[in-house]
């Protein structure tokens, strides 16, 4: 089991970390992770959108990260924190904030669109500042999408795509992570109900069916 532990979140956290953060971090790492097995209705899901400097994670950074629970079909900002990196006012602050983060979405299955970008900038971002191996379980509404709405479309296409071929409202110019998330829990609320409709029941049916999704049509 500590090996498993290690693998999936590293040796961390970072020696040099202020003590509150170093135990914030270390019972995060001792959460047990949420179970895979409940239904989409029971699941506690977490909606994470990030805003960034640039696309490439190696060399752009995070600017901010927000995260909304969906939890028996309800999403709403009351259920949200927005940690505002660029606001912050030094290297304390930022790890304090990342712990917060880290604290808040617990061991939920995450949830994201085009989870191929959003992950590379978390994972970059809290090994470098708190030593641990990101990999959380993650559904993508990028491929899920096309596979539960094959109607609407039936290969990936940007988000703003689909949101209006479901009616919801773009709002004006550029979104924040905030605004982008209760899109995408709108899109996540219809996207269970279709999947139950299907038979895929559970969160772990869910995410095996991402996984299934992006490799079928990485491969065709």
């Amino acid at each position: 089991m500590f090996g498993i532990k290690k693998f999936l979140f590293g040796e961390g956290p970072n020696e040099n970390l202020p003590a509150d953060v170093k135990a914030a971090v270390v019972a995060w790492q001792g959460l047990e992770l949420a179970g895979l097995e409940s239904s989409h209705h029971l699941t506690r899901y977490v909606i994470v959108d990030i805003a960034t400097t640039g696309a490439n994670a190696e060399t752009d950074q995070v600017t901010a990260i927000a995260a909304t629970v969906m939890h028996q079909g309800v999403a709403s900002p009351a259920q949200s924190i927005y940690i505002d990196l660029s606001a912050a006012t030094d290297d304390i602050a930022v790890d304090r904030q990342l712990a917060a983060f880290l604290q808040f979405i617990g061991k939920s299955p995450l949830v994201s669109y085009h989870v191929v970008f959003v992950s590379a900038f978390l994972e970059q971002l809290l090994k470098k500042r708190l030593g641990i191996n990101f990999q959380p379980r993650w559904v993508d509404l990028t491929w899920l999408l096309p596979a539960m709405f094959s109607e609407v479309h039936h290969k990936p296409m940007p988000l703003d795509d689909w949101l209006l071929a479901f009616g919801l409202d773009l709002g004006d110019g550029r979104r924040s992570p905030c605004e982008n998330n209760l899109l995408l829990a709108r899109l996540l609320q219809m996207l269970v109900v279709r999947a139950h409709a299907k038979g895929v029941y559970t969160v772990d049916e869910l995410i095996e069916e991402s996984k299934a999704s992006s490799h079928l049509r990485r491969t065709h």
